[in-house]
């Protein structure tokens, strides 16, 4: 069964950076916002790097993100997918990323793993120009990267 993304793109004019996940996990999808799972180590990682306290409620994680000029979105619109599982991933239809590109002054489009680069690369590199810099991927099935580790590698999205 296709099931659509229901999570709306954060961004504004102010936004110089785009992260994009493959596809909301189901706790994501619950809560209506980005890495809601408690274990996805997303936000921890990139408040460190920007020298933040990690953020707990969806307004506070809202705040982070404008103040540090960063959307939020994922590359997939629509699939087929088991549970949260990025190896079910079926029938792919992607974001059209360009209400963001066109609003926002985008500097550089960073994806969060190997799943969205596969499907960033596939189907949104060649429709927009513009290629993406996999950054490891913060999720909790992402066992063999440390948080430390993980902060070090997600420090190049601050230098933009």
């Amino acid at each position: 069964m296709m099931i659509q993304h229901p999570i709306p793109p954060f961004y504004d004019k102010e936004s110089t950076i785009l992260i994009l996940g493959s596809f909301p996990s189901v706790k994501s999808q619950e809560q209506m916002f980005f890495y809601g799972h408690p274990q996805n180590r997303f936000w921890s990682v990139t408040a460190a790097v920007y020298g933040w306290d990690t953020p707990q409620s969806i307004e506070e994680k809202k705040a982070f993100l404008k103040k540090n000029h960063i959307a939020l979105w994922d590359v997939i619109g629509s699939c087929e997918i088991e549970g949260s599982a990025d190896s079910t991933i079926r029938n792919v239809v992607p974001n059209d990323l360009g209400s963001i590109l066109k609003t926002a002054n985008i500097k550089a489009i960073f994806v969060n793993g190997k799943t969205a680069e596969k499907y960033y690369n596939k189907y949104t590199k060649d429709r927009i120009g513009r290629p993406a810099v996999c950054l490891p991927s913060t999720s909790p099935a992402n066992a063999a990267w440390s948080r430390e580790k993980l902060i070090e590698a997600w420090s190049v999205i601050k230098e933009n």
